[in-house]
């Protein structure tokens, strides 16, 4: 699908903006992001032998929510490394500027889904932990927690969120699906989805815990951005049960489909409750009725 590319930042709505859209409504907006919480006071990148590395999550401002050591220092993810299965390719000089998080024992992790942590065997022999089968690092430079002045250093480098994936900015874009005409994508390209089960306008969600992780909330915690035509008043988020924010487009919370690759929207019609977004906050609609189209749509993937 061909995406178009996000423009300047756009603030979110407030509550009480009245918009115009023919069936995007945004009647809510919260903010507030919480700020990082210690564990302890061990140096990550060089944890003694016999102690254990902690997880934590904490919040950059720009990013949200992203993964940090004991002390509240922001966690990068290295694109030349790989997550399936889990190496670490930083190693030497490289290792000075970005140095490992290792750790003797499995890491101890709050925020942060235990199926999610692992290691992986450097180089050198020594144990690092992985988040989402990515090894994960510190960045020399950085001063404290809070800061990321890693994520502009080379695109090969992204802060880390506690899922695993490369914490950005949440991002609304636009894109062409087979079948259904315009629909609305994250920054990576996959297909972002309302439930119906949430109710429209509710001001919460109701997909929680394994349906979170197969139904990944777009995340929140920063500011948003949006490709041009489509409306900054329908954009605002929420606070999850798990004090995480979420974005919402036209009163809806949005999710991507953890199946979908980029490009595509097999989740769509999925348990007859979820539903690829159109740019004005409405449930997508096909645009033809085509036997491969109603396949398609079948709900033949489960809800929850």
């Amino acid at each position: 699908m061909n995406r178009a590319r996000p423009v300047a930042a756009l603030p979110l709505a407030t509550a009480g903006l009245a918009l115009v859209a023919a069936c995007g409504t945004n009647p809510y907006a919260t903010s507030g992001a919480g700020r990082p919480v210690v564990l302890g006071a061990q140096p990550a990148s060089a944890v003694p032998a016999g102690t254990t590395a902690r997880l934590i999550s904490s919040t950059v401002d720009g990013l949200g929510t992203v993964l940090a050591d004991a002390e509240g220092h922001t966690l990068y993810r290295y694109a030349k490394d790989t997550a399936g299965p889990a190496t670490a390719t930083c190693a030497g000089p490289c290792a000075l500027t970005w140095p490992p998080l290792v750790s003797d024992v499995p890491a101890i992790a709050a925020g942060v889904e235990a199926r999610l942590v692992g290691s992986v065997t450097r180089p050198d022999g020594r144990k690092q932990v992985t988040v989402g089968g990515w090894p994960v690092y510190r960045y020399a430079k950085d001063t404290g927690p809070g800061i990321a002045l890693g994520r502009d250093v080379s695109a090969d480098w992204s802060a880390i969120t506690p899922t695993g994936r490369k914490a950005n900015p949440a991002t609304v874009e636009t894109a062409e699906a087979p079948g259904l005409g315009t629909i609305l994508t994250d920054a990576d390209g996959r297909t972002l989805y309302l439930f119906t089960k949430d109710g429209k306008g509710s001001g919460k969600s109701t997909c929680d815990a394994s349906c979170a992780s197969k139904w990944p909330p777009l995340p929140a915690d920063g500011r948003v951005t949006a490709a041009a035509g489509i409306d900054p008043g329908l954009i605002g988020r929420i606070r999850r049960a798990d004090g995480t924010s979420q974005v919402t487009i036209g009163g809806w919370p949005v999710y991507t489909y953890e199946q979908d690759a980029p490009g595509e929207a097999s989740g769509h019609g999925a348990a007859g409750a979820w539903y690829a977004l159109e740019p004005n906050g409405c449930k997508a609609e096909p645009v033809a009725r085509s036997p491969e189209i109603r396949q398609a749509l079948a709900p033949t993937t489960g809800g929850e």
